[in-house]
């Protein structure tokens, strides 16, 4: 349409028609005059609506789908972070109920002795380049601990306290080169002196030559004068094996401590030795032996005579 004076006028009077229209027609209500052209509108053009919503459904569908991926990963992230703290919880209570299985088997041990002991944590382990196996523990002299007290675990002799600061020691262990504890056998008495060898079992020399010493035998500490560094009756470990006898001053054993040195956690420290020896009575119950099956073979004559073995 060209832009003409008729075609402005006709604009206007189109415009001013619509106006009065709405105006009749919200007037009108539901009885508007016009309703029925607008349904008739709206019978014409619905197809048409639902067609476009048909096609632009699928794009608000999909934005939907991206939005609740979003919170559906938002919520995937929420439980696997929640399921890794509960194993961090779990992983926690695992070695707490370790600790607590050492403590309870420490103060076992303890009373059985009747070892007045500080308990300790291993917050460190000395450099193994340098030969030196030691460990650093979180008690020190403002707990009462000094210099050469002895240490133990639920186990047995785990060393000596060499170095102490105000609230840290440091404990030379039993497998050390430079560590020698003296020993009673169990039962027969026999004296010796055990020294470490890393990892290697603890090598005994005992000053009785002749001794009469068999694999499975055991050893405690014999103790030392003062107690210090020694205290008697700590449980040393098992004679895995024993030289032969070549007619020596002295006799060599090797010794499976009970204490496995590269398992530290939970020690004590001897701040207060028992009243008496406790001689053997530390050790752990000796495991019973199982009994090995025997087989009776009997002899009986058979139909023609002849003898037949059964078992």
């Amino acid at each position: 349409m060209r832009d003409t004076r008729e075609s402005r006028l006709l604009l206007v009077l189109l415009v001013a028609v619509a106006f009065a229209l709405i105006t009749v027609d919200i007037r009108g209500g539901e009885d508007s005059p016009v309703d029925g052209a607008r349904q008739a509108a709206a019978a014409v053009f619905g197809p048409i609506e639902d067609g476009v919503a048909s096609a632009v459904n699928p794009v608000g569908n999909a934005v939907s789908a991206v939005r609740d991926s979003d919170e559906r990963h938002d919520r995937l992230a929420e439980l696997e972070k929640e399921n890794a703290a509960l194993e961090a919880k779990l992983g926690s209570d695992d070695r707490n109920r370790s600790r607590l299985a050492q403590l309870d088997k420490m103060l076992k041990t303890a009373g059985a002795g009747q070892y007045g002991i500080k308990g300790a944590e291993v917050i460190a382990i000395g450099a193994a380049q340098g030969f030196s196996w030691t460990i650093t523990i979180d008690v020190g002299a403002r707990d009462g601990v000094t210099r050469d007290m002895t240490v133990l675990n639920g186990d047995g002799l785990v060393g000596r306290v060499t170095t102490v600061g105000p609230d840290t020691a440091t404990v030379l262990l039993a497998n050390d080169p430079d560590f020698t504890v003296g020993t009673r056998m169990e039962a027969s008495d026999e004296l010796g002196f055990a020294s470490g060898q890393g990892d290697q079992p603890l090598r005994v020399e005992l000053l009785n030559g002749k001794a009469d010493v068999k694999k499975g035998d055991r050893l405690v500490t014999f103790g030392s004068q003062a107690d210090r560094p020694f205290v008697p009756g700590v449980p040393v470990g098992v004679v895995s094996r024993v030289d032969p006898s070549g007619g020596d001053l002295t006799r060599t054993l090797y010794v499976t401590p009970y204490v496995s040195f590269t398992k530290l956690d939970i020690i004590g420290v001897v701040v207060e030795a028992p009243k008496k020896d406790p001689r053997d009575t530390v050790l752990p119950a000796k495991p019973k032996p199982v009994p090995t099956p025997t087989v009776t073979v009997t002899v009986t004559p058979n139909a023609d005579g002849q003898q037949q073995e059964q078992q």
